[in-house]
């Protein structure tokens, strides 16, 4: 097996390995919005809010969440809603086939754990012969660098297949248009982009379900009036402003007085926020659109010796933990990490003719206090870092590949 990658900034670049170690949606850009209390920074996070809200959208994946998924839930990546499918029997091919992944970044946690799995699974289907290699290419969070990653494949000639994990919403739209254009298959999964071109658009259910999930189970353990610290990583996104835009309305239907922030996902400047937020007046609960960071806000309460917050997070093992340790009242939202394997797995049934959802919508599901502690010790000895819906279980290196990250 060979996959050629450019080589990565950050930790991870010194890593002893040929391979790239590892690969949320949570990514930074390059000049995110100042994380402060100003009217300015609530203001861009509505302005942006505005774009991407559809009462449409919303309704559909409210409705998904208590949906049937299509499959066997012992598998869930490779699980899908009825719909739409895509016939793909102009791609079949025989031998392996080479793919090449354009990807957002490595550059948190929640990507990190994605790719590792996404490497073991490749290497599943190099050793039955479906793929001869991955070529990687890493945007480094940044719009310019990945367009130029897109085109490079492009004019290369040599891709089987594209993989695209995009970086922003509406910058990547054209680049994937050009991939498609090239009439080879082309897979988008994670964030979305403004066109239906690909073969399969893979992402669980979506950022509304996500901010339904948080913001009710709040608005439930929560008064009329309480008030609600709202933790974003950063605008522009669509399943992050998609969560805040849901959230936000629930908040609102239920008299919770919630105020957003802009963090980077930047635990010392969630720490600031927090401390800030609790000298100004009492904070009943803590709202975040991705749980990077989410110690830090309960380490504020901690040291301000104030009660825990009701809190939503995610299912990063470093606050699955945490919400052990406090016995706080918590929730963790999942935005299915285990999606990392499918589309490698899609392009398993597209170099065999077999058709694939149009849009393979996967399964999202929180982790509640209930299934806390099973998750804990299924997880046991992985990293802080480590998502415990990450579906590796059954791949080659488990668990090592994702303890020695």
């Amino acid at each position: 097996m060979r996959i050629t990658h450019r080589a990565v900034k950050g930790a991870l670049a010194t890593a002893a390995t040929v391979v790239l170690l590892a690969g949320c949606s949570t990514d930074s850009i390059e000049e995110p919005t100042e994380a402060s209390g100003d009217d300015a920074a609530q203001e861009a996070g509505s302005e942006e809010q505005s774009e991407f809200f559809s009462a449409e959208d919303l309704a559909t994946q409210d409705e998904q969440r208590s949906a049937t998924f299509e499959g066997d839930e012992a598998t869930p990546w490779l699980q899908y809603l009825d719909g739409e499918m895509t016939d793909t029997s102009q791609y079949a091919a025989n031998g392996a086939q080479k793919a090449c992944f354009a990807n957002a970044s490595i550059s948190n946690p929640w990507r990190q754990t994605g790719f590792i799995t996404m490497q073991q699974q490749l290497e599943v289907l190099v050793d039955e012969g479906v793929i001869s290699e991955m070529e990687v290419r890493d945007a480094q969070d940044t719009d310019e660098t990945q367009i130029a990653d897109i085109d490079y494949f492009i004019d290369e000639g040599n891709c089987d297949a594209f993989v695209i994990s995009p970086n922003s919403t509406a910058a990547m739209t054209p680049a994937v248009e050009r991939a498609c254009e090239t009439g080879k298959p082309v897979v988008v999964f994670d964030r979305g982009v403004e066109t239906d071109c690909a073969t399969t658009f893979i992402h669980p259910i979506g950022g509304y379900a996500w901010g339904l999930d948080t913001a009710e189970f709040l608005s439930e353990n929560l008064e009329e009036g309480d008030r609600v610290i709202a933790l974003r990583i950063l605008p522009g996104v669509d399943v992050l402003e998609t969560r805040w835009a849901a959230a936000e309305q629930v908040f609102s239907e239920n008299g919770i007085e919630a105020e957003d922030f802009f963090t980077e996902a930047d635990p010392t400047r969630i720490k600031q926020i927090v401390t800030d937020a609790i000298n100004s007046g009492e904070v009943d609960g803590i709202w975040m659109d991705a749980g990077d960071g989410a110690v830090a806000a309960v380490e504020a309460f901690e040291d301000a010796g104030v009660d825990y917050p009701v809190m939503t997070g995610e299912d990063e093992m470093s606050f699955l933990r945490k919400w052990e340790e406090t016995g706080m009242t918590a929730l963790a939202p999942v935005y299915s990490n285990f999606q990392w394997r499918t589309p490698l797995l899609a392009l398993e049934r597209i170099f065999a003719g077999e058709e694939v959802p149009k849009e393979w919508v996967l399964p999202q599901t929180p982790i509640t206090e209930d299934e806390r502690a099973g998750f804990l010790e299924a997880n046991e000895g992985m990293p802080d870092g480590h998502y415990a819906k990450f579906g590796g279980e059954d791949l080659p290196g488990f668990p090592d590949a994702w303890m020695d990250r």
